[in-house]
């Protein structure tokens, strides 16, 4: 590990990104790793994407591992967990976990008339159910004074017909982050929800110029996101910086629709 990173206000602590092999998760990791903790890249499908993940951390003088489980189908959680214990203890000697961010999610972009129960289970299954036993197998090893992070959207604030079930889902997750943090607070624990707006993960949509404008139009400083605009905020929340923050919804949508 570099000089600087060992010096990181990280430094000496463990985290899990669920879904960072890319997008808002990938510049979580790298920007938490940057602050010099030890980071399991987890992801579902895309080995490549994650060791590209892994790879940028090291580049960086970081540490990070791999870990692979599909959320959202039978067993998911404890294949999670064996990854992730695995990998702690060969990086560090031991299994504690500092940081826990449950970025992983599936959209929806499906209105009302159109939703099939199939699609609602499924969102609920990766979105909501996945992060709140993540967070009851992860907690013997997580840390006093540990953090534990839930993206989730400023869809709760605003509203898009198109994504009711994906909100429905986030809103779950935010009432998790809510009552937990309640339950965690005596440890020191955080839980937060930070809401990321229309930001640019690399999606086709975003090389429309048309779509471009008309996206970057709704936020306060009229350009779409970037995943590091969010990353950051999840590593301000991950320190202690952020040691007297907790049961709150972070807005991280650049102002989106404060008004023209």
């Amino acid at each position: 590990m570099s000089k600087e990173n060992s010096m990181g206000k990280l430094a000496n602590k463990t985290a899990l990104v669920t879904g960072s092999s890319r997008g808002i998760g990938r510049a979580a990791a790298l920007r938490i790793a940057a602050e010099g903790a030890v980071v399991a890249v987890h992801y579902a499908t895309n080995t490549d994407a994650a060791k590209q993940t892994v790879a940028a951390i090291e580049e960086q003088g970081g540490r990070a591992f791999a870990v692979q489980a599909e959320l959202g189908v039978p067993g998911d959680v404890d294949t999670l967990f064996e990854g992730l214990t695995a990998g702690l203890r060969e990086q560090t000697g031991e299994t504690a976990l500092d940081i826990l961010v449950n970025n992983a999610g599936v959209m929806g972009g499906v209105g009302l008339e159109d939703i099939t129960p199939e699609q609602f289970d499924r969102m609920i299954a990766v979105n909501a159910k996945a992060p709140l036993f993540l967070v009851q197998k992860v907690l013997p090893i997580l840390r006093d004074g540990g953090r534990v992070i839930n993206i989730g959207t400023g869809l709760l604030r605003y509203a898009n017909p198109d994504e009711i079930a994906y909100s429905m889902s986030k809103g779950a997750l935010d009432q998790i982050s809510l009552h937990l943090a309640r339950l965690l607070g005596p440890r020191g624990i955080t839980v937060n929800t930070v809401a990321p707006g229309v930001t640019n993960t690399g999606s086709p949509i975003f090389d429309m110029p048309e779509v471009r404008e008309v996206l970057a139009n709704m936020t306060a400083f009229k350009r779409i996101a970037e995943p590091s605009d969010v990353g950051d905020v999840v590593a301000f929340l991950a320190s202690d910086d952020a040691r007297w923050i907790t049961g709150t919804f972070v807005d991280a949508s650049g102002g989106t629709l404060l008004g023209g």
